[in-house]
């Protein structure tokens, strides 16, 4: 899957809070822990890793959802509660974009997925790297380093 040209657009449901993306992927993922599939309301949530300094708001301010869920710090939209990105405390210089908030996002194919574990039975992604659990350094190294392969391809 090629990314398309920056920068990318995207916002809520109600179109409250706008925001643009200034960097490419670093990675995308689909996790199928349980509480994503609460906070999306899903079978899994859907990630594009970006790093920390590429979200930029462009219109409407974020509110925190998803509280109790440690140092992740879960955006929504205050007005109709869309979840659109995650970031962490201490900024671990990564923010997670759902890809569904992009206004063109028919690009977006999970590389890796995670907590397969947890996963429903019939919750197939079809992605390259598939992992029980959240992928340790080793691992997530080793995927991200497939993932700029397959860009560059």
């Amino acid at each position: 899957m090629k990314q398309p040209s920056l920068p990318w657009e995207a916002g809520c449901l109600c179109g409250a809070v706008r925001f643009r993306i200034m960097a490419p992927a670093i990675m995308t993922m689909a996790c199928h822990c349980a509480d994503c599939q609460k906070m999306s309301a899903s079978a899994f949530s859907t990630t594009i890793m970006l790093p920390s300094d590429a979200v930029e708001l462009t219109h409407g301010e974020t509110a925190r959802g998803g509280l109790g869920t440690g140092r992740r710090r879960h955006h929504h939209c205050e007005r109709c509660k869309s979840w659109l990105f995650t970031t962490f405390e201490p900024d671990t210089g990564i923010t997670n974009v759902r890809a569904t908030m992009l206004d063109d996002h028919g690009w977006y194919v999970p590389f890796a997925e995670s907590f397969t574990s947890e996963a429903f039975p019939w919750a197939k992604t079809g992605a390259a790297f598939s992992f029980r659990k959240f992928p340790d350094e080793a691992d997530r190294t080793k995927v991200m380093a497939a993932f700029r392969a397959a860009q560059e391809r």
